[in-house]
């Protein structure tokens, strides 16, 4: 299995960091039934992280498809790993960024990370 493989799993499992975070007080377990109510009252750090909770789900598609398209296409693996691996790089900077509420940083990394699965799919269409 390829590097840019193992990052796919990697990014699919970062959201569960992210609610990690957001349920580090425990308070989540007070009421357990009602999980969604529980996620609409969050404030401050906690709110932030659930935050990248969603958004990392919502990055997510974009890049596994782009390792899925560039190894399809047979793109030369070492890029396609050093992308994989930025965009694990970026997320987690994304992601502590999001809870320390550095805003900016936040969002210049968000696009970093969005560049970073255009540029799977632009090596994939290179190697064809």
């Amino acid at each position: 299995m390829t590097i840019a493989f193992w990052c796919v799993l990697v990014a699919g499992l970062l959201p569960y960091v992210a609610v990690g975070i957001a349920k580090s007080d425990k308070s989540y377990l007070a009421n357990n039934h009602a999980p969604r109510e529980w996620e609409a009252g969050l404030k401050g750090r906690q709110a932030r992280a659930h935050a990248a909770h969603l958004n990392s789900f919502e990055a997510f598609p974009l890049f596994a498809a782009g390792v899925l398209i560039a190894a399809f296409c047979k793109a030369p693996q070492d890029i396609v790993d050093g992308i994989a691996i930025a965009f694990v790089v970026t997320r987690l900077v994304y992601i502590a960024c999001y809870v320390h509420d550095k805003a900016s940083l936040r969002s210049f990394v968000w696009v970093v990370g969005l560049a970073l699965c255009m540029a799977l799919f632009f090596v994939a269409a290179s190697s064809r």
